[in-house]
């Protein structure tokens, strides 16, 4: 587990952007098995992907016409429980830090792992997000 004073400026990156953070199993609960709306759920990571590509990327998409109706965000090595909850949410897909999710109406549709964010750039990603987006939030 991280100190939580060493990833808050990682946290801030996204959380300043207005991504809500859920701390707790009960906050993503709430959130991620809402049956309404979309959710953009960025799993964040201390890791040089997240910071370079994986949170430039998320940011970047909800500049997009169509977006989610909420975007959230779990840390992983900070919030264990909140994050094995999302994992949850996130199955069948293997643990993955970082990840970013979309989910419409309680199910998710979209799922970029940490290996299709590393060697892709930030735009790419955003570019892969932002189809999504297309499709499932319009």
């Amino acid at each position: 587990m991280y100190p939580p004073e060493l990833v808050a400026p990682m946290a801030k990156d996204l959380t300043d952007f207005g991504f809500e953070g859920l701390h707790s199993p009960e906050m993503v609960n709430e959130v991620l098995g809402n049956k309404e709306g979309t959710v953009l759920l960025v799993v964040n990571s201390v890791c040089g992907c997240a910071a370079g590509n994986a949170r430039p990327a998320a940011k970047f998409s909800l500049h997009n016409a169509a977006k989610p109706t909420k975007a959230v965000t779990v840390f992983a090595g900070v919030d264990k429980e909140a994050v094995d909850k999302a994992r949850e949410f996130l199955l069948p897909y293997p643990p993955s830090s970082p990840a970013i999710a979309l989910f419409k109406e309680g199910k998710l549709v979209h799922m970029i792992e940490r290996h299709m964010i590393e060697g892709r750039t930030a735009q790419m990603i955003a570019d892969n997000l932002m189809e999504a987006m297309n499709t499932h939030c319009a």
